[in-house]
């Protein structure tokens, strides 16, 4: 919409841009503390806060004048190129966030690299038999696919770093000092992306290949190469938001992997910000990621609109969203039967339960999954923190598609929205939620639901900016249709099953934002057996006892497998019985002529008999022609 110059959508976003940044400002006294002491614990945590040290504190940042003071003072020199200086460091705020800035970009290019490989390898073999026209041979696969793209980044990136950079020391796993650096960090971010990004192109591509001009061009014999190039572009227009979002997410959210591998992104220090509600430094990171935000909203768009070409205009575009049975297969029951086993064997359990003779205990009758560093079953803690981590990531994944579903019906309120809702990181978010709405136990929720509905909102504006454009939709609007009716039978049965199917690819995200909170501390609290908790507990030991780390991350793998496969729907093959042959009752005159019945007094003639391809009939002899036909 921007890129048509719309004036409105300018000022929507500007407004949203403010009213966010406006948010940050009032962090401190949101979070009901006084920004002072939090100033000097971050300055420097062995000072007493004496009420005279405070008091010179608050004289030296003008705490007194209130947020509007200090945020007017912050605009002012942002308009004069000056973002003023940090309140912790006290060095310049616009230098050292550009530097993370440049950090990051560079980190999020090495993990687009990765991300496209592994879009790559997701989508070889549909590319393959799509362009040869033998789709309807593919069995619809993904376990390792769904696997992949549900493990949590950190911990990809915690095992990337221990085991190929520690020990076998193949690569650098601290620093951020040279191209070396950069390969590890984007392995653990482009790995779950691309993985995600492949399963949503690998369920578009078999519309694209069944359209007209992909059956002509198989006809016309077309280099298969040619036709899966071209169906790829007729298939990334409706996901270049998501690749935007992807970009801004890679950017700004990538918190958890730079604080393992000790990377000076914006991410980490955005985080540093605004847990020492360093304001001026928190309030530009995150002006910069709603910029960043903006441009490759815009980007993607105008690129969606380059690639589909004056068919999007002239409403001459084919629905990728056929309706059709689901595949028969029995996957998904296969994975939530053991996803329900692991849970009711360990519901039995206690899993506050302490032994401290039974330490990091290995795996044994006695203990299924083993023991964490308190002598804790892991077992127990894995069952009894399923039901709170899957009971949350269903209620935040059917509210996001609820609302990613009313917001993308409306674009131009929604793209703005979705674009600076999308620069902000998960854990700014718990931060501003915790802040207004206090910490517990639903304050991830919160704070991962306020974000996770943007993917799908962009994704069901895509699809409904392509479907409107089809040469269907403008047959049923010439035959006197109304919206209403539009709405109702062609735009949202096309564009619900894609969106729903995404939905369901996105909840083991969503359980991973979950457990990212809580393994930055902004979650659950200890004792509780929450998966992300349990992973950032037992994530010190994973050298020593892996079985502590391996099992919980499973768990979410297999979570992610259940979602991805049940996305594709879910049927038992069926026996083919053997049905009886039914005789059918010939006339008498067919049955005594041995042909065909005809009118009454005629001549039939015997139809000829066709000779069998078997030995014994070609003894059999040939039955002699009727004297007409001599």
């Amino acid at each position: 919409m921007l890129a048509r110059g719309g004036g409105p959508t300018l000022l929507w976003r500007t407004v949203l841009a403010a009213a966010l940044v406006g948010a940050i400002g009032l962090l401190p006294w949101l979070s009901r503390t006084d920004p002072a002491l939090t100033v000097l614990k971050a300055r420097s945590a062995d000072r007493d806060p004496t009420p005279a040290t405070l008091r010179a504190i608050r004289d030296e940042l003008a705490l007194d004048d209130g947020p509007s003071a200090l945020l007017g003072r912050w605009l002012s020199g942002l308009l004069h190129g000056d973002a003023g200086t940090s309140w912790v460091s006290g060095a310049q705020v616009l230098p050292s966030v550009a530097q993370a800035l440049g950090a990051s970009l560079l980190l999020m290019a090495g993990a687009l690299v990765v991300a496209a490989a592994t879009v790559t390898a997701v989508c070889a073999r549909t590319l393959r038999l799509g362009a040869r026209g033998r789709l309807g041979a593919r069995g619809r696969g993904g376990t390792v696919t769904a696997m992949l793209s549900a493990l949590p980044e950190f911990l990809v990136a915690s095992v990337l770093a221990s085991v190929i950079g520690v020990q076998l020391g193949w690569l650098p796993a601290l620093g951020w000092y040279g191209p070396p650096w950069m390969v590890l960090p984007s392995l653990a971010l482009g790995l779950p992306a691309g993985a995600l990004l492949g399963r949503l192109l690998d369920d578009l591509l078999p519309g694209a290949f069944a359209e007209p001009w992909a059956l002509a061009a198989a006809a016309r014999g077309v280099p298969p190469k040619s036709v899966a190039r071209q169906a790829v572009r007729r298939c990334v227009p409706g996901l270049l938001p998501n690749l935007g979002l992807f970009v801004v997410g890679l950017t700004g959210g990538s918190v958890a992997v730079e604080q393992i591998f000790d990377i000076p992104g914006l991410g980490r220090l955005t985080l540093h910000a605004a847990l020492a509600q360093d304001l001026p430094v928190l309030q530009t990171g995150t002006l910069a990621l709603v910029l960043l935000a903006a441009a490759a909203g815009v980007l993607a768009r105008l690129a969606a609109r380059l690639l589909t070409g004056p068919a999007l205009r002239d409403g001459a575009l084919h629905s990728l969203h056929r309706p059709g049975p689901p595949a028969p297969r029995a996957l998904p029951l296969l994975y939530g039967a053991l996803l329900t086993a692991v849970i009711g064997l360990g519901l039995p359990r206690d899993p506050l339960a302490l032994e401290a003779l039974a330490r990091l205990q290995a795996p044994s009758p006695a203990h299924p999954f083993g023991t964490d560093a308190l002598g804790r079953d892991v077992l127990a803690r894995v069952s009894h923190g399923a039901l709170t981590t899957l009971g949350v990531a269903l209620a935040v994944s059917a509210a996001a598609l609820v609302t990613g579903l009313l917001l993308g019906l409306l674009p131009r309120l929604s793209g703005p929205l979705v674009d600076t809702v999308s620069a902000v990181p998960p854990v700014l978010a718990g931060l501003l939620v915790a802040g207004a709405a206090g910490s517990g136990t639903w304050t991830p929720a919160l704070a991962v639901g306020a974000v996770a509905w943007s993917p799908l909102a962009a994704h069901t504006s895509a699809l409904l900016r392509q479907e409107r454009a089809t040469t269907h939709l403008a047959a049923t609007r010439a035959l006197g249709a109304g919206r209403g009716h539009l709405l109702r039978y062609e735009l949202l049965p096309a564009v619900l099953p894609p969106v729903a199917r995404h939905a369901l690819i996105r909840m083991p995200g969503i359980a991973l934002g979950l457990a990212a909170l809580g393994f930055l501390g902004l979650g659950a609290q200890p004792p509780y057996p929450e998966w992300g908790l349990l992973l950032a507990e037992n994530q010190p030991y994973a050298e020593r006892a892996p079985w502590a780390v391996l099992f919980p991350a499973a768990a979410l793998a297999l979570l992610g497998a259940l979602a991805v496969t049940a996305a594709g729907g879910v049927r038992l093959p069926r026996r083919r019985e053997r049905l009886p042959r039914r005789r059918e009752r010939l006339p008498r005159r067919r049955e005594r002529s041995g042909g065909p019945a005809g009118p009454p007094g005629a001549r039939v003639t015997p139809a000829p008999r066709r000779q069998s391809h078997q030995p014994d009939a070609l003894l059999s002899p040939v039955p002699t022609p009727p004297a007409e036909e001599r």
